[in-house]
Protein backbone atom coordinates (compact mmCIF):
# COMPACT_ATOMS: atom_id res chain seq x y z
CA UNK A 1 0.00 0.00 0.00
CA UNK A 2 3.15 2.48 0.48
CA UNK A 3 4.13 1.84 -2.84
CA UNK A 4 0.83 2.56 -4.66
CA UNK A 5 0.24 5.96 -3.48
CA UNK A 6 4.13 7.06 -5.23
CA UNK A 7 3.02 5.24 -8.43
CA UNK A 8 -0.16 6.47 -8.97
CA UNK A 9 1.30 10.58 -7.72
CA UNK A 10 4.27 9.60 -10.56
CA UNK A 11 1.48 8.35 -12.85
CA UNK A 12 -0.70 11.65 -12.91
CA UNK A 13 2.26 13.98 -12.98
CA UNK A 14 2.89 12.26 -16.41
CA UNK A 15 -0.64 12.47 -17.70
CA UNK A 16 -0.53 16.65 -16.79
CA UNK A 17 3.05 16.87 -18.43
CA UNK A 18 1.75 15.37 -21.91
CA UNK A 19 -1.25 18.21 -22.26
CA UNK A 20 -1.03 20.00 -25.22
CA UNK A 21 0.50 23.75 -25.37
CA UNK A 22 0.30 24.39 -28.84
CA UNK A 23 -2.41 27.25 -30.12
CA UNK A 24 -6.09 26.48 -30.68
CA UNK A 25 -8.28 26.62 -33.09
CA UNK A 26 -10.62 30.00 -32.37
CA UNK A 27 -14.00 28.39 -33.79
CA UNK A 28 -15.40 24.22 -34.23
CA UNK A 29 -15.45 22.34 -36.82
CA UNK A 30 -13.09 24.45 -38.85
CA UNK A 31 -9.94 23.19 -40.04
CA UNK A 32 -6.66 25.15 -39.71
CA UNK A 33 -3.65 24.91 -41.46
CA UNK A 34 -0.56 24.61 -39.25
CA UNK A 35 2.21 27.50 -40.22
CA UNK A 36 4.42 27.30 -36.94
CA UNK A 37 2.67 28.60 -34.21
CA UNK A 38 -0.57 30.30 -36.64
CA UNK A 39 -3.34 28.94 -37.51
CA UNK A 40 -4.57 29.61 -41.06
CA UNK A 41 -8.11 28.84 -41.73
CA UNK A 42 -8.88 26.49 -44.18
CA UNK A 43 -11.74 28.33 -47.32
CA UNK A 44 -14.78 26.88 -45.82
CA UNK A 45 -17.23 26.26 -48.52
CA UNK A 46 -20.32 23.69 -49.60
CA UNK A 47 -19.26 22.10 -52.61
CA UNK A 48 -22.53 21.08 -55.68
CA UNK A 49 -22.93 17.66 -56.54
CA UNK A 50 -23.63 16.55 -59.58
CA UNK A 51 -24.25 12.39 -60.63
CA UNK A 52 -24.07 10.90 -64.37
CA UNK A 53 -24.06 7.52 -64.39
CA UNK A 54 -21.64 5.93 -62.50
CA UNK A 55 -19.77 9.13 -61.72
CA UNK A 56 -20.56 12.01 -59.08
CA UNK A 57 -18.76 15.28 -59.64
CA UNK A 58 -18.18 17.73 -56.80
CA UNK A 59 -17.52 21.33 -57.77
CA UNK A 60 -16.01 24.38 -55.82
CA UNK A 61 -16.59 28.14 -57.52
CA UNK A 62 -13.52 29.71 -58.38
CA UNK A 63 -10.22 28.15 -60.10
CA UNK A 64 -8.14 28.77 -56.86
CA UNK A 65 -8.15 28.97 -52.97
CA UNK A 66 -7.33 31.75 -51.59
CA UNK A 67 -5.73 29.76 -48.64
CA UNK A 68 -2.14 28.56 -50.02
CA UNK A 69 0.64 26.80 -48.43
CA UNK A 70 4.08 25.24 -49.46
CA UNK A 71 4.21 22.66 -47.35
CA UNK A 72 3.78 19.09 -49.14
CA UNK A 73 2.91 17.51 -46.11
CA UNK A 74 -0.06 20.13 -44.64
CA UNK A 75 -0.67 19.65 -41.23
CA UNK A 76 -4.53 20.73 -39.66
CA UNK A 77 -5.64 21.37 -36.31
CA UNK A 78 -9.21 20.76 -35.63
CA UNK A 79 -11.79 21.38 -32.97
CA UNK A 80 -14.03 18.88 -32.81
CA UNK A 81 -17.82 19.29 -32.29
CA UNK A 82 -20.19 18.33 -35.32
CA UNK A 83 -17.26 16.85 -37.58
CA UNK A 84 -15.59 14.05 -36.54
CA UNK A 85 -11.86 13.79 -37.08
CA UNK A 86 -11.78 10.69 -38.54
CA UNK A 87 -14.49 11.24 -41.36
CA UNK A 88 -12.36 13.58 -42.66
CA UNK A 89 -11.03 12.21 -46.76
CA UNK A 90 -7.99 14.58 -48.63
CA UNK A 91 -8.78 14.97 -52.44
CA UNK A 92 -7.20 16.94 -55.42
CA UNK A 93 -9.17 19.24 -57.51
CA UNK A 94 -9.05 19.41 -61.17
CA UNK A 95 -8.91 23.26 -62.38
CA UNK A 96 -11.63 22.99 -64.91
CA UNK A 97 -13.87 26.46 -66.45
CA UNK A 98 -12.66 28.20 -63.65
CA UNK A 99 -13.88 26.06 -61.24
CA UNK A 100 -12.43 23.25 -58.79
CA UNK A 101 -13.89 20.07 -59.77
CA UNK A 102 -13.39 16.55 -58.39
CA UNK A 103 -15.22 13.53 -60.20
CA UNK A 104 -15.42 10.46 -58.74
CA UNK A 105 -16.85 7.05 -60.29
CA UNK A 106 -16.16 3.43 -59.26
CA UNK A 107 -12.99 3.28 -61.07
CA UNK A 108 -10.83 5.79 -58.28
CA UNK A 109 -7.61 7.44 -59.58
CA UNK A 110 -5.16 7.66 -57.23
CA UNK A 111 -4.35 11.27 -58.94
CA UNK A 112 -7.50 12.46 -56.83
CA UNK A 113 -7.42 10.61 -53.79
CA UNK A 114 -8.49 10.37 -51.28
CA UNK A 115 -5.07 10.38 -49.94
CA UNK A 116 -3.45 9.17 -46.79
CA UNK A 117 -4.38 10.88 -43.53
CA UNK A 118 -2.79 10.65 -39.79
CA UNK A 119 -5.59 11.52 -37.00
CA UNK A 120 -3.95 12.21 -33.78
CA UNK A 121 -5.70 13.42 -30.94
CA UNK A 122 -4.30 15.75 -29.09
CA UNK A 123 -6.88 17.10 -26.32
CA UNK A 124 -11.12 16.26 -25.32
CA UNK A 125 -11.58 17.61 -28.52
CA UNK A 126 -8.86 18.87 -30.92
CA UNK A 127 -7.29 16.57 -33.25
CA UNK A 128 -4.07 16.90 -35.70
CA UNK A 129 -5.05 16.17 -38.82
CA UNK A 130 -1.59 15.65 -41.61
CA UNK A 131 -1.18 14.78 -45.27
CA UNK A 132 0.39 10.95 -44.52
CA UNK A 133 2.06 11.33 -47.95
CA UNK A 134 3.67 13.96 -49.98
CA UNK A 135 1.12 15.97 -51.93
CA UNK A 136 2.05 18.28 -55.69
CA UNK A 137 1.32 21.61 -56.03
CA UNK A 138 -2.18 21.93 -56.88
CA UNK A 139 -5.61 22.25 -55.29
CA UNK A 140 -6.78 20.21 -52.60
CA UNK A 141 -9.75 20.30 -50.35
CA UNK A 142 -10.83 18.17 -46.72
CA UNK A 143 -14.31 16.73 -46.34
CA UNK A 144 -16.11 14.96 -44.17
CA UNK A 145 -17.86 11.41 -45.76
CA UNK A 146 -20.97 10.90 -45.74
CA UNK A 147 -23.73 12.87 -46.94
CA UNK A 148 -21.98 16.63 -45.65
CA UNK A 149 -20.72 18.07 -49.14
CA UNK A 150 -18.67 20.26 -46.67
CA UNK A 151 -15.25 21.51 -48.22
CA UNK A 152 -12.27 23.23 -46.21
CA UNK A 153 -10.28 24.05 -49.33
CA UNK A 154 -6.46 24.84 -49.89
CA UNK A 155 -3.73 25.35 -52.43
CA UNK A 156 -0.13 24.16 -52.68
CA UNK A 157 2.55 26.11 -54.52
Amino acid sequence: MRYLFPILFLTTLAIIADDYTGPRPPKPDMLYLVHASNLIPTEATEASQEGKKDDTTYTVAGAASPVRTPLAEPIFLLRSEKIKADTLELYRFEVKGGRRQLTLSRKRSEKSGPFHLSITKLDKDLYRVEADEALENGEYGLSPSGSSNAAFCFEIY
